[in-house]
């Protein structure tokens, strides 16, 4: 299907996301096949460059787009809303003070002073609690607690500002999916031009396609921008580990709205999230400093009115997400029409504007 041409699906009685009524939804009912070779594996030279998939809810039908043209769907009195975390080196390499090679991710501090942390180690079958890793002469860690799941508490023992030293030794924390080390320019492609609040394992990736020009094209067509902060941690990338979706527990994620994004929303004729982090952040309750939010088939949006998202994998909070908010035929037909025409997946991927 070529740019700008309509994909009709007759077959789609409604768009709009069911209401489900107690009945159970799995897991399993979130799944797509996806070649390997469709998950992108390098960002491309040009931030704004990538394809946009554009899925009209209402009429149940999607177009083959670029995202340089995101601008011209937005409206004078819409709000654009960004999550502007700030990713941080925070996948560190050390050795066992028993010997072995060991990974740490940092996933969320536990304290204030940002001195104890939840991580996940591999392999976790060798990391106990009392044993020290040795990353660097700058930095020691000691295991505190173990969990499941590859899950630590650890106590960093830097020589200095904690983040200074992990500027300096840690590693872009690039998803497992990404099979390549990471290279000194992820440190610039892997955080978005509006970040600003340190704190994220991961990148909200759907912000990574703005660029300074395509920010002030929306400013200068009439729509807002309101600035939220949802540091990305284990409830957004953690595997679901259930089947049932009515027993699904997020790890909770520190977040902010601010008064005056919620002026911004509240007088905009539509509201237009940058990335599912940015839905769980303005759908949460404001009075709260951590979410767990976990958004599936039959939640009420309360402020959400568009979403601008990449594409997500099978069977993860992220894709059921999308699916409750453009219902999951619909979803799933896009996703395979995405397969069909080679969209790139992921982090470092194509995206799809749902309106």
């Amino acid at each position: 299907m070529a740019v700008g041409q309509v994909s009709n699906l007759p077959h789609i009685t409604s768009a709009l996301p069911p209401v489900y009524s107690g009945e159970c939804v799995l897991l399993s009912d979130f799944d797509y096949q996806l070649p390997p070779e469709l998950i992108a594996q390098v960002p491309l030279s040009d931030r704004a460059g990538a394809r946009m998939l554009v899925i009209d809810r209402a009429r149940g039908v999607f177009e083959d787009r670029s995202f340089r043209e995101f601008p011209e769907f937005l409206r004078p009195g819409d709000c654009l809303v960004l999550n502007d975390t700030r990713v941080f080196p925070s996948r560190l390499f050390g050795e066992h003070e028993k010997g072995g090679r060991i990974e740490i991710f940092l996933t969320k501090p536990v304290d204030e002073k940002c001195s104890t942390w939840n991580t996940l180690v591999r392999p976790g079958r060798k990391v106990h609690a009392g044993d020290r890793i040795r990353v660097t002469n700058d930095l020691l860690v000691q295991v505190l607690s173990c969990g499941e799941f590859g899950e630590r508490v650890m106590r960093l023992e830097p020589a200095g500002d904690v983040f200074e030293v992990l500027e300096r030794i840690g590693h872009v924390p690039l998803p497992p999916y990404i099979r390549r080390p990471d290279q000194p320019e992820d440190r610039e492609r892997y955080q978005t031009v509006f970040a600003r609040e340190r704190g994220s394992v991961a990148a909200p990736t759907a912000g990574l396609h703005f660029t300074p020009d395509i920010l002030e094209r929306i400013k200068t067509g009439g729509a807002d921008v309101a600035h939220v902060t949802l540091h990305v941690g284990l409830g957004t990338f953690q595997p679901l580990r259930t089947d049932v979706l009515r027993d699904v527990r997020l790890h909770h994620e520190r977040f902010s709205v601010t008064e005056e994004a919620i002026r911004k929303m509240d007088a905009s004729r539509r509201v237009v999230a940058v990335g599912t982090t940015s839905v769980r952040a303005i759908e949460s309750d404001p009075a709260l400093r951590e979410t767990d939010l976990f958004i599936s088939p039959g939640f009420q949006f309360k402020r959400t009115g568009a979403l601008l998202t990449n594409f997500h994998l099978p069977k993860s909070s992220l894709l059921v997400l999308v699916c409750a908010f453009a219902g999951t035929e619909l979803t799933l037909a896009a996703y395979r029409h995405a397969v069909e025409r080679r969209y790139r997946f992921f982090s470092y991927g194509d995206c799809m504007l749902i309106i």
